[in-house]
């Protein structure tokens, strides 16, 4: 008896307007009244602008302790600093995938004047214990991000998890992610295995999506944020782009809830109040 079930979509949520850093324009996805979180994701921002003052003061030094944050660019360049002495610059199509530990200041900051930048930061939760671990990167420029073209008008970026036997260059055993570039053209589908069990969700950037199967199924629209229901895999369909023939893309990303206590308050994400409160204090103490 075949019990292999397709995900469905649990709800639609579409990002609100917001700020960070100095004053950088996002749309917050996740970590909004609407949608707070999705163990172990605790926050997704889509960057996407072609004026430069909606971008360009970047996000000067600031503090992280106890979570990863995995920046995706699309467009444009940034230069990132820490104070534990890396520094870099992100072009587009690179990943970084940055382990804050038990602690990092850094900042990032727009390397160009004008034209346009556009990408995504997700944070995603550590377990307890890996909070106070050595901070570390895992960075990828475009060259080692590995494509599946599935025919039929289906590709896909593989950044962390497995297409088609394509293995993304990402690994995080505590929450064994899934990070997915889908580019799918008008009525090209893709069936992607995902473990039963693990959080999921669907941001559609570009298009407009069609997901799940049957009746059950629904089209996602672009900067709109689907949560999929539970299942072992994920049926994908590009629709008709609104304007000018374009495909419809869209990230796929999953991986395994911690369903632990979550303390968090700005850039410090640990277990309990204590933790919280101690980590302010190390921070102002300057022993990050």
């Amino acid at each position: 008896m075949n019990t292999q079930s397709v995900r469905g979509v649990s709800r639609v949520v579409r990002g609100m307007p917001t700020s960070d850093g100095a004053g950088v324009k996002l749309t917050r996805v996740i970590g909004q009244p609407r949608l707070p979180d999705l163990d172990p994701f605790l926050m997704l921002d889509e960057f996407g602008t072609d004026n430069p003052g909606d971008y360009i003061a970047g996000f000067p030094d600031h503090p992280h302790r106890g979570f990863e944050t995995v920046t995706y660019m699309l467009d444009g360049r940034m230069r990132h600093r820490d104070n534990h002495g890396h520094e870099g610059v992100l072009v587009p199509g690179s990943v970084q995938w940055m382990t804050a530990g038990r602690g990092i200041v850094h900042s990032e900051m727009p390397e160009q004047q004008e034209g346009r930048m556009r990408g995504f930061q997700l944070w995603i939760n550590l377990p307890a214990r890996d909070k106070m671990t050595a901070p570390k990167y895992q960075e990828f420029g475009p060259e080692r991000i590995p494509s599946a073209d599935l025919g039929d008008g289906a590709r896909v970026k593989v950044i962390a998890g497995r297409v088609a036997g394509v293995t993304g260059p990402i690994a995080q055993p505590a929450t064994d992610p899934i990070y997915l570039d889908v580019e799918l053209e008008p009525g090209a589908r893709l069936s992607q295995p995902l473990a039963r069990g693990h959080a999921a969700f669907l941001y559609v950037y570009e298009g407009s999506v069609r997901v799940g199967a049957g009746e059950s199924a629904a089209t996602v629209s672009a900067h709109e944020l689907a949560v999929l229901a539970d299942g072992d895999s994920v049926q994908l369909e590009g629709r008709d782009p609104p304007h000018d023939g374009r495909v419809s893309r869209a990230i796929l990303v999953a991986g395994r809830p911690l369903r632990e206590p979550v303390a968090k308050h700005g850039p410090f994400v640990m277990s309990t109040r204590e933790e919280l409160i101690q980590a302010f204090e190390d921070y102002q103490s300057g022993r990050f």
